[in-house]
């Protein structure tokens, strides 16, 4: 009855902990940097290459409305800068969109030749993440019992990983090794562990 106890709690806690990463750990990513929603002079292809996107992050489109707007179409349309079907349309001039799924998003600029001359941007959105799954070990791991000849070979000297403990292996007491980097969600895991 305890360790169903236990498996229902930290369950639970992982779910808690994904749905407040998603509302508070997202990085807002200001697109263009300090020149913005812009045809000239940003090269946003470089632009959403150097950065990361998960799903609960931002984008900020910051633009100059009487010129241009922010169009979301699908890949194809993303392709041929075609505007005819638009997924959803923003004209304020400073719009903010929040990334909710994981996949391939397009965006491009629905006044007239815009995307032709580069606005146009696509991202590439990864799940939202709690970190990393697995770290590789250093070096070759080798069974001490194994003695063939293909333990040196090329193929068995490739990096290994190691799992760390599933949810359902953790017990109380390491609880306080879960670390999460968000704001002020520490202080809350800390008072809801120290509370159960």
């Amino acid at each position: 009855m305890a360790l169903i106890k236990n498996n229902v709690f930290f369950t639970s806690l992982l779910i808690l902990v994904a749905l407040f990463g998603v509302v508070l750990g997202g990085t807002v990513h200001k697109v263009g940097d300090s020149e913005g929603w812009t045809m000239i002079g940003v090269d946003y292809e470089a632009w959403a290459s150097s950065r990361t996107f998960q799903v609960g992050d931002s984008l900020v489109f910051n633009y100059n409305k009487d010129f241009h707007d922010v169009t979301e179409v699908t890949h194809n349309d993303f392709k041929l800068c075609e505007l005819s079907k638009p997924i959803t349309r923003y004209e304020t001039g400073s719009d903010t969109v929040t990334l909710t799924k994981p996949g391939l998003q397009h965006f491009i600029c629905g006044f007239p030749g815009h995307c032709n001359l580069g606005q146009k941007l696509q991202i590439h959105v990864l799940p939202a993440s709690l970190g990393p799954v697995a770290a590789p070990v250093p070096g070759p791991v080798r069974s001490p019992s194994s003695s063939s000849p293909l333990v040196d070979s090329p193929v068995n000297s490739a990096p290994q990983y190691q799992m760390g403990p599933s949810p359902a292996q953790l017990n109380a007491a390491s609880t306080s090794k879960i670390v999460w980097i968000g704001s002020n969600f520490l202080p809350f895991l800390l008072i809801t562990l120290l509370v159960l």
